[in-house]
């Protein structure tokens, strides 16, 4: 293997590879963001790009194209491996998490070819490099697809792959990747140049037990604070909102965000209030399912002198 990945390596120029210009066509298909609780660079593959049949045929339309495409994957694989450390007790592989949501039909046959033709190269060339694939939305008709596909993969690579259906995606990706890590359309807290939070913001956890409701609360027991906060419920299916309380009995409880179910399509919750009197903010969780709710949640206080 090690004779010919290097064949491979020197016959494709793979050496020199990061220093090409491949665009930026497929910035959306694939990109890194953030590292797993073992510290393993986390790769997003989002095959639901592809849904589009303008992306489709440029992508798939010629042979140029694919091969195109191929070359783009390869070089996002060089840069993740700079991410990685070979010392003794480095982190030395991947993560790859693979949205399947909207994705072409297994009739896309140039579809089918490439991502065939991307896992040999992958599985040839860069052995050992995945932690584990965890495979997010899968739709029915891939559990057929990947067996056509299972032939083509080692047992050990197989034993590696995690398949989740859309409900349970974030109940799966938290298993692996703190929810601070976890963009927000998959029900993490990360959001994209973020100003407010950052990873090493602590987030906490309150359970919800069946038929039952908890109250999160914020103190503001100054006035003219700002509180910022974020929070996802796992699975949602509940009834919630947000109020401010003011600490003053004679005065008005004031509606922040007023209360109405939340399916399990929803994504984090990010929010702000400004107090003109002491109080609290709280938000209500109303959970009338027959399943324990885990909401995660954090916040930070912010006034004019000073924010924390």
């Amino acid at each position: 293997m090690i004779r010919n990945t290097l064949q491979w390596r020197k016959e494709n120029k793979m050496d020199s590879i990061l220093d090409e210009d491949l665009g930026a066509d497929y910035e959306s298909v694939a990109y890194m963001s953030g590292v797993d609780r073992e510290g393993h660079p986390v790769c997003y593959n989002v095959y639901g790009v592809f849904g589009d049949d303008d992306t489709y045929n440029k992508t798939f339309g010629s042979e140029e194209s694919r091969q195109k495409f191929l070359r783009w994957r390869l070089q996002l694989m060089e840069k993740e491996i700079q991410k990685l450390d070979f010392k003794p007790g480095g982190v030395s592989s991947l993560l790859q998490i693979n949205d399947l949501n909207n994705t072409p039909g297994p009739s896309r046959k140039d579809l089918r070819l490439a991502t065939k033709q991307a896992v040999a190269l992958l599985q040839d060339n860069y052995p050992e490099f995945v932690a584990r694939n965890i495979f997010v939305n899968v739709p029915f008709w891939y559990y057929a697809f990947n067996a056509l596909l299972s032939p083509f993969l080692t047992q050990r690579t197989k034993s590696k792959f995690v398949f989740t259906r859309p409900a349970r995606v974030t109940d799966t990706l938290l298993k692996y990747i703190a929810a601070e890590e976890i963009p927000v359309h998959y029900g993490g807290l990360k959001r994209d140049n973020d100003t407010e939070f950052s990873t090493k913001d602590a987030v906490s956890e309150v359970a919800v037990k069946a038929g039952s409701s908890e109250t999160i609360e914020i103190p503001a027991p100054v006035a003219g604070t700002t509180l910022i906060w974020d929070l996802t419920v796992l699975g949602w299916e509940v009834n919630y909102k947000e109020e401010f309380v003011p600490t003053d009995d004679g005065s008005y409880t004031i509606i922040v965000q007023k209360g109405r179910r939340m399916g399990w399509q929803e994504g984090s919750v990010r929010n702000s209030f400004r107090n003109n009197e002491p109080g609290k903010v709280a938000f209500t969780i109303e959970n009338a399912s027959f399943k324990k709710k885990r909401v995660l949640y954090r916040f930070k206080t912010k006034n004019s002198s000073s924010s924390s």
